[in-house]
């Protein structure tokens, strides 16, 4: 038996980038386990990870290239070769070309791969090629990058390494335990040794906030008003950083006059749900913290004002000055900073904008789009048959006899069955490939610790191979991964710049933290911006603030309930569904009702029960428990709807955008729970 162990990365959408060993046995990875040697990943990785040996063995995955026998979403299908089935897909792409044009065709890549080659050279192909472009994020970050962006500027957070030097953490709409778990690891850490307290601020009673030294069960969409009020006591209480707002921020001074006012401390309370105590206890351990750090997390952005609350918080540590003290200031992404020339992969060539569909509209442009329609539609890395808000629109545009759906996916996902052609995807184990975190200062290369299983092949080598039948002679289409990887060094600047080739690409994982000078601002004024003049120019609240939405109050007014959906702690989303280990440890898909919700419904613990509002209705497993608030349903985790009693959440989720970013309003639904009736 011949036995090794291989540095690799993993590529499943998660901010902390795990540097891991994959321990392979003649040829066949047997086990994952966490780096020791990495000091962020320190030795282990989460719960879901360290199934990924199942993973990439499972026996649900796809062998060899099919091709559709049955009717769309049949699931009917028989194998054919891969030449087969390139020859068949830039066929039709060329005659559909010829007929409509480029933009009848869209690219539909995200992010179950990581990779910077896996995940960007598929873009690559289809921005070359000149086809509709997929506005990709929308349907996750797109609200709280704009926010962010608009506020902060186009940089990364501070570094999660620097909760060394802190003396508070807030976890602010990010349950740690289960989306972070290496952050939330040094964060503990801290506690025990320094005593540093942690402070958690979540509608549901999650992990995280159960191990929490104060918790604030904060009712969702209102934490635009919660930072506002702790503005308003820092202010009352003299606890302002005032040289650093004078040095630093821009426009505070009208918040101070025209916004706070409106947020004393008892009406917060009454927005918020929470205990005016528990309010003042907070700014009142912020402002007299030397060095607080926020992690932000994205939940709080998804829904209707969802951009307005980020910035909100994020404004905070311009308020107290924690922006300027290492271990202080806010975390929500750092992959700005690292600066790559992306585009050598991403954007070989082709214009340089063109139709864009907004990716949690998948369904409404299969539908409507016009001049000219979406004929043909490749996915890769996603599924949008569950992901997408209106699923039932999408599963309509997936059922049309004109589209031809070519889709590449380890496992036959519920999009792959309305697909023309299926094709077997590479595992991030089978790749090699290039990674950077987006929650930490990380970058490595990861090598293919095994060969793919059955003729698999990866999306970076399909890309390649489709782009060769397409014509086209971009260099950046004929390279080894390992090469096209150097292209991304070219023009690119800071830290990730100066990394070392050799080290580099023998799998060392190389810190690319810019030396810390206070938090960089990039906004046009080159500061942290209270006014954003770009919101104004937009028809946004160029101030933070917080008022109810109209079309919210509508919906709470019909509907008794409203909708919390979270990442599942075993079943995140379905790019974990291969492994019948996570499948059973997460149970079959489930809501969560509190006790007295449950109680007025003459519901009971392990009922099947149906969700239901204007848009449909699905069905799911009840569990009821206190960790959530009455009045609002928990659904985790994506969940393939062969798994459900019936459907999945996101059909009764609106397309509607948010206040920022076009991003995804899942949290502004309201709903109804009722007994499962077949």
């Amino acid at each position: 038996m011949v036995k090794s162990e291989v540095r690799v990365v993993c590529a499943h959408d998660c901010p902390d980038m795990c540097s891991l060993i994959a321990h392979v046995e003649d040829g066949k990875v047997v086990r994952v386990q966490g780096d020791p040697d990495h000091p962020y990943t320190a030795g282990f990785a989460c719960g879901k990870v360290n199934r990924d040996a199942d993973l990439v063995n499972s026996p649900e995955r796809i062998k060899t290239p099919l091709k559709r026998t049955g009717p769309k979403g049949s699931g009917q299908f028989k194998p054919i070769t891969w030449d087969e089935a390139l020859d068949e897909i830039s066929a039709k792409w060329k005659a559909i070309i010829a007929e409509s044009g480029p933009l009848a065709l869209l690219g539909y890549a995200y992010s179950a791969h990581q990779g910077l080659m896996n995940r960007g050279l598929v873009n690559g192909l289809f921005h070359a090629l000149g086809a509709s472009r997929l506005q990709a994020g929308t349907v996750c970050d797109t609200c709280c990058e704009t926010a962010w962006d608009v506020t902060v500027g186009s940089v990364g957070g501070a570094d999660p390494e620097d909760v060394v030097h802190s003396d508070l953490v807030i976890s602010w709409g990010a349950d740690l335990a289960a989306t972070n778990v290496h952050f939330w690891a040094l964060a503990e850490e801290q506690r025990k040794k320094r005593g540093v307290p942690i402070v958690v601020i979540d509608p549901r009673r999650t992990r995280s906030a159960k191990a929490a030294d104060l918790y604030l069960p904060i009712r969702i969409g209102t934490d635009a008003a919660l930072a506002l009020g702790i503005m308003h006591i820092l202010v009352r209480d003299k606890l302002a950083n005032r040289d650093y707002i004078a040095q630093h921020t821009l426009g505070f001074d009208k918040v101070e006059r025209e916004i706070l006012p409106k947020f004393p401390p008892q009406r917060v309370a009454e927005i918020t749900g929470l205990a005016v105590t528990d309010i003042e206890k907070l700014a009142a351990m912020y402002g007299k913290a030397k060095a607080a750090l926020i992690r932000l997390g994205e939940g709080m952005t998804r829904l209707t004002h969802g951009g307005q609350a980020l910035r909100t918080v994020a404004l905070l540590p311009g308020v107290s000055g924690h922006y300027a003290v290492k271990g202080g200031g806010a975390l929500l992404l750092t992959a700005a900073s690292c600066d790559l020339n992306y585009a050598a992969v991403r954007k070989p060539s082709g214009l340089a904008a063109t139709r864009n569909v907004n990716h949690l509209r998948l369904g409404e442009e299969l539908l409507n789009m016009q001049d000219p329609p979406i004929r043909a539609l490749y996915v890769a890395a996603n599924n949008p048959a569950v992901t997408c808000p209106e699923v039932h629109k999408v599963q309509k545009g997936l059922l049309r006899e004109d589209l031809f759906t070519v889709v590449h996916d380890p496992f036959m996902t519920d999009t792959a069955k309305y697909a023309d052609i299926v094709l077997p995807a590479a595992s991030y184990l089978e790749t090699d490939d290039l990674y950077r975190a987006y929650g930490a200062y990380w970058m490595q290369w990861g090598r293919q610790a095994a060969k793919p299983q059955g003729e698999a092949r990866s999306n970076f080598d399909v890309a390649q191979a489709l782009a060769g039948r397409m014509g086209l002679s971009d260099r950046i289409f004929t390279l080894a991964p390992q090469d096209a990887a150097k292209e991304l060094f070219k023009g690119a600047t800071g830290p990730a710049a100066a990394a070392d080739p050799e080290k580099l690409f023998a799998g060392e994982p190389i810190h690319i933290a810019h030396e810390f000078k206070g938090q960089q601002f990039k906004t046009p004024s080159g500061k942290l911006e209270f006014y954003s003049e770009q919101l104004a120019k937009q028809g946004v609240s160029p101030l933070p603030d917080w008022n109810e939405d109209p079309a919210e109050v509508a919906e709470a007014a019909k509907w008794p309930l409203r909708l919390l959906t979270a990442p599942g702690y075993f079943q995140a989303h379905t790019a974990f569904s291969g492994v019948g280990f996570l499948r059973q440890r997460e149970g079959k898909p489930f809501c969560v009702l509190h006790p007295e919700d449950a109680g007025k419904r003459g519901l009971k613990n392990g009922d099947e029960v149906r969700l239901f509002n204007d848009r449909g209705a699905i069905g799911l497993m009840l569990q009821v428990g206190d960790d959530i608030q009455p009045g609002v349903v928990l659904v985790p985790g994506q969940r393939p709807t062969g798994e459900a009693v019936s459907g999945t959440i996101n059909m009764l989720c609106s397309d509607r955008y948010t206040d920022m970013g076009e991003g995804a309003t899942y949290q502004s639904t309201w709903l109804d729970v009722g007994k499962w009736t077949a």
